[in-house]
């Protein structure tokens, strides 16, 4: 069976060198007889394969000294509840509503204590990023929350928002490593695995060490504090160890491409192919606001359900798998993350002007 192009928004493509180096080494790790999956936490083995990703994730971001890097369970959305738990001190946090994800974050926030929107694009259906000046910041909010890039809606911060001395907290899953990335402008990164960097199961938290205490919401579960994770080096429990494996080995190849920076050329050229054609199609548009594009996720409509509905069953058949947009807003999405070959973008374009000229 040959490979499809698989433009899901997650769990999502992988690279294809790592697939065949971890298929490679399935029935036998570095020597040691045994899959990654079958070997125990505690050992020496997989001591090498946490210490070795943490380390070329450290060197891909330019993580300071000051920062932890926490490998966890629970995925993106655990992370709604752990944070006002951990970071909620006076429990007041501000939020910018850029899409259903940080929707969500807001309404879990709630249940922790007071959250103030600052700033929302729901008016429009979240198809652009709001205006980010003179935002009122809270005096007493503890941090200010934002969803980096919004899988859904097909948006993106190409700015941050100044919060002065406040926390700066970031969900960065869909957009993690596909561009370079000041950590210090962040108290708290993390990124659900699924989407740019491996398969599910495992989020990645990056979080300066000042954040991590013991002074946390009354009730917090023991699994649910940073300190726990931080102390024993996210080995507090049976970890995912499988997926931290091949988030691993996917640092390493995006270290062997040329690291963030020639990550994001390659990205800028991938979306750029794209919205090019979006731009002049006469059939498909794009739905989000110019200068808010996302690099990662690219919505785009005919204008007509009945013909979207069409295109997504013709290009399955063409071998584009999973371009159908979410439920909640229809049409189609192409997500593009880093291990989306240029050749891939190059045929689905090519597949739509044909659909285009077909379907006149």
């Amino acid at each position: 069976m040959s490979r499809v192009y698989n433009f899901s928004a997650g769990p999502a493509v992988l690279p294809e060198e790592v697939l065949k180096e971890a298929a490679e080494e399935m029935l036998d790790y570095a020597g040691t007889g045994m899959s990654v999956m079958e070997m125990s936490h505690r050992s020496k083995a997989f001591e090498g394969i946490i210490t070795e990703a943490e380390q070329s994730l450290r060197e891909l971001m330019n993580i300071p000294d000051n920062y932890k890097v926490l490998f966890l369970q629970g995925g993106a959305s655990q992370q709604f509840a752990m944070i006002p738990m951990n970071l909620m001190k006076n429990k007041v946090a501000d939020h910018i509503v850029t899409g259903q994800w940080a929707k969500k974050a807001a309404s879990e926030g709630k249940i922790y204590g007071k959250v103030n929107i600052l700033a929302s694009s729901e008016d429009k259906t979240f198809s652009y990023i709001p205006d980010l000046k003179d935002l009122k910041i809270s005096e007493d909010a503890d941090y200010v929350y934002i969803c980096h890039n919004n899988t859904i809606y097909g948006t993106k911060y190409n700015d941050l928002p100044e919060v002065g001395d406040k926390v700066l907290v970031a969900d960065m899953s869909s957009d993690f490593l596909s561009e370079p990335v000041d950590v210090s402008k962040y108290g708290l990164i993390f990124a659900g695995a699924q989407k740019n960097v491996g398969p599910a199961g495992v989020v990645v938290v990056i979080i300066r060490e000042d954040l991590i205490t013991d002074d946390v919401l009354p009730g917090t579960p023991t699994m649910l504090k940073y300190k726990i994770h931080a102390d024993n080096k996210s080995l507090y429990n049976t970890p995912p160890a499988y997926g931290i494996y091949i988030c691993g080995k996917v640092f390493k190849w995006l270290q062997d491409k040329g690291g963030l920076e020639a990550m994001k050329n390659i990205n800028e050229e991938k979306a750029a192919i794209l919205y090019n054609y979006l731009d002049s199609s006469n059939m498909f548009k794009g739905t989000v606001v110019k200068k808010d594009r996302s690099l990662m996720n690219v919505p785009f409509v005919t204008g007509s359900d009945e013909l979207d509905a069409k295109f997504v069953k013709e290009a399955k058949a063409a071998g584009f798998e999973n371009l159908k947009g979410h439920r909640s807003v229809g049409g189609m999405r192409a997500s593009i993350y880093n291990a989306m070959p240029i050749d891939g973008v190059k045929a689905l374009v090519e597949f739509m002007k044909k659909f285009e000229e077909e379907n006149k």
